[in-house]
């Protein structure tokens, strides 16, 4: 894991985020997700700098997991870096509103 998803894991695992429990690495059809919340179908995705050259990809990605019936939470890696209260409360707000 990079540095930003190893800091947003410990904000996650072990139900911290008001009791909803994330699994990280998570395997689903075709693709592994950084983190996954099954309670609210939710993937929480860290993007990179790399990210930006790999929009088409994480669209026909994101997509997918649409048609699965999973909502795709793209946070890019230097808003956990700058401002991990705020992330936490974005995806808080994500888990609470399925």
């Amino acid at each position: 894991m990079t540095l930003p998803e190893v800091i947003l894991w410990q904000v996650l695992r072990g139900k911290r985020l008001s009791g909803y429990r994330f699994r990280r690495q998570h395997p689903l059809g075709p693709y592994i997700l950084d983190f996954y919340c099954d309670a609210a179908k939710l993937a929480v995705e860290v993007d990179g700098d790399d990210h930006r050259r790999r929009a088409e990809r994480d669209a026909r990605r994101d997509a997918w997991l649409a048609s699965q019936g999973v909502r795709t939470l793209r946070i890019p890696a230097v808003e956990i870096l700058r401002d991990l209260p705020a992330v936490t409360d974005w995806i808080l707000r994500e888990v609470a509103g399925k």
